[in-house]
């Protein structure tokens, strides 16, 4: 059976660029891959042919070759002493080829393409801090110690991992690759190099102290400088001060979240503060003053306007918390709640009678509803 064009194969014209058939050669190598066709027995043959036209066409020479000659270039039937065959061999390299696009494919995922040797080095991992502050710290800001149990490069061997501080070695499985490839058919599988882990290289000679992991654990004791007007959830990165890199690797970000504590006098949303401020009968009806308390630590006069009820609320305009990225300070809102008295003496109860019927002889139109009131509900219940 005589051999299919090989552009005809995978779809494209004579003049169709590298990328053009590389695209050209990953659509049909995951339609006609045979793990997705089990019903289909042509797949197989069909995939080892995009395989076959692809290794051609994606080598310049072969390709030259092949525009010239055709399918002869590699069967040895040109003359001149079968030199085509002898440069390109008789059959294409289906599992190069595969390899290399499944590496164009998962490169980034298995760490690059095979010439390049991993980096030793790790970049250590970022840690995260919660750290609780009064509600006063947090209006005027704060300085703060605190103790992070983290991993820190060793120093005996100065982060190397290696006894003395001495440099790794490539490691003889891998090359310094960090992987090893695994030939299965016409699949190349690559796995993460057992003796190195990835790392391209090993300490002959661990450390003693860190046992070849070139870092230790360790308690440090740090300094926090918590900005003014911070607020639940508000985070702080402190750059290099997580956990140590493995092997001479760059030490991570510590992450300080903050969680501002309820306070016993104040309610915050956002920028402003909420205050519920006790007033007497006879302020809320006569108006008057009440000394009302900040978050500075001071103290704030309010005027009472006559016959305020419970719930009206007062503004103080700046008195609440200072913006985190500036732009001023918020309000203090302040609700009246009206006081009932309690334990009267007689006098007061008296007086107290003698003020509701003087109330009612003022308002004959309340005196008699009430009336009405009180008639309905003895006609009810009588």
């Amino acid at each position: 059976m005589a051999k299919r064009d090989y552009y005809e194969v995978l779809g494209v014209s004579r003049g169709a660029s590298a990328d053009e058939l590389k695209k050209a050669y990953r659509t049909k190598a995951k339609e006609l891959h045979p793990d997705r066709n089990a019903d289909n027995p042509q797949a197989e043959a069909q995939f080892k042919e995009v395989n076959e036209a692809y290794d051609v066409l994606r080598d310049a020479d072969k390709k030259a070759a092949y525009d010239r000659y055709g399918h002869a270039a590699f069967e040895g039937g040109m003359g001149g002493g079968g030199g085509a065959r002898g440069a390109y061999g008789q059959q294409a390299d289906f599992a190069s080829a595969f390899s290399d696009v499944f590496e164009d494919l998962f490169g980034d995922f298995m760490g690059g393409r095979g010439g390049a040797a991993r980096s030793r080095a790790q970049r250590g991992s970022d840690l995260r801090y919660n750290l609780r502050v009064t509600l006063d710290e947090a209006y005027r800001g704060v300085q703060k110690t605190i103790n992070v149990p983290a991993s820190v490069a060793c120093d005996s061997c100065k982060g190397t991992g290696a006894e003395g501080g001495a440099e790794p070695v490539t490691c003889p499985t891998c090359s310094g690759m960090g992987k090893v490839r695994a030939q299965q058919g016409f699949f190349t599988v690559e796995r993460t190099c057992p003796t190195c882990n990835g790392m391209g290289q090993i300490v002959k000679n661990p450390c003693k102290s860190c046992h070849g992991a070139g870092r230790v654990e360790k308690e440090r004791t740090l300094s926090v400088n918590i900005p003014a007007g911070v607020e639940t959830g508000t985070r702080i990165r402190l750059a290099g001060e997580g956990e140590a890199g493995m092997r001479g690797g760059p030490s991570g970000d510590l992450y300080i979240f903050i969680e501002v504590r309820e306070h016993a006098l104040f309610q915050r949303d956002g920028v402003h503060l909420f205050c519920r401020v006790p007033v007497s009968i006879t302020a809320a009806a006569l108006g008057g003053e009440v000394e009302v308390p900040t978050i500075d630590g001071g103290s704030s006069r309010v005027k009472i306007p006559a016959g305020s009820q419970t719930g009206k609320q007062m503004r103080l305009r700046g008195k609440g918390m200072p913006a985190l990225r500036g732009g001023g300070a918020g309000d203090m809102l302040i609700e009246l709640a009206v006081e009932t008295p309690v334990n009267l003496t007689a006098r007061q109860k008296e007086l107290l009678r003698e003020f509701e019927k003087l109330s009612e002889d003022n308002n004959p139109e309340g005196k008699s509803f009430f009336s009405k009131v009180k008639g309905f509900w003895d006609g009810m219940t009588g």
